[in-house]
């Protein structure tokens, strides 16, 4: 009887006990680590897709899966000689390596979409506060001066350049002829002009 036939009652090799995939990339990644480039073209072939599907779990963008994808099998190229199949398969080692990398993609690009909105909004604060002082003072002084005018200039004036009416429609509102209003119009501008201070 040769060595490798089994007798009754003899419980199989360890090997026997896992699926065959998994002895395989078992196998190649211990061939990986001790620098076999044709196991890891083997290893590449059968794992990329379930490091790629990993990836795109946790990054989402394609372009970007397929380089964090690289990056995990270059990271098991290098360091293969890590791996110890007594804590755990080639394939849970490798999809550990892919979603580590995939979570510190995700965290990379967020930091840096944070440092870009605070250089892009670096002299933000300072100008929104004035803009918004002189915005608000603008306001006050325009609606102090309005005051000033009459009635109907008042009305003719916000009618036309708040509401965006022509003078035609203006004077269709107030129920005055266009003449009189465009007078009215007229002479409400000219005070705004020097109550403001415009030259």
């Amino acid at each position: 009887m040769s060595e490798s036939h089994q007798g009754p009652g003899r419980p199989p090799p360890p090997d026997a006990l896992r699926p065959v995939g998994a002895s395989r990339l078992d196998d190649l990644l211990a061939a990986v680590a001790r620098g076999d480039e044709g196991a890891f073209d083997a290893l590449y072939d059968q794992a990329a897709g379930k490091v790629l599907g990993t990836v795109r779990r946790v990054v989402r963008d394609p372009a970007q899966s397929e380089e964090v994808m690289q990056e995990v099998l270059l990271e098991v190229w290098h360091s293969a000689a890590r791996f110890d199949a007594r804590l755990g398969s080639a394939t849970a080692w490798i999809m550990m390596l892919a979603h580590r990398r995939a979570v510190d993609r995700v965290r990379s690009e967020q930091k840096a979409a944070q440092r870009e909105l605070r250089a892009a909004t670096a002299d933000i604060p300072y100008d929104e506060v004035t803009e918004a002082v002189e915005t608000s003072l603008d306001r006050e002084r325009v609606r102090r001066c309005l005051t000033a005018l009459t009635e109907l200039q008042r009305e003719s004036v916000t009618l036309a350049y708040y509401r965006g009416y022509t003078y035609a429609e203006v004077a269709e509102l107030l129920g005055l002829p266009a003449g009189t209003v465009k007078t009215r119009m007229r002479d409400g501008l000219v005070r705004l002009r020097d109550c403001l201070g415009v030259e």
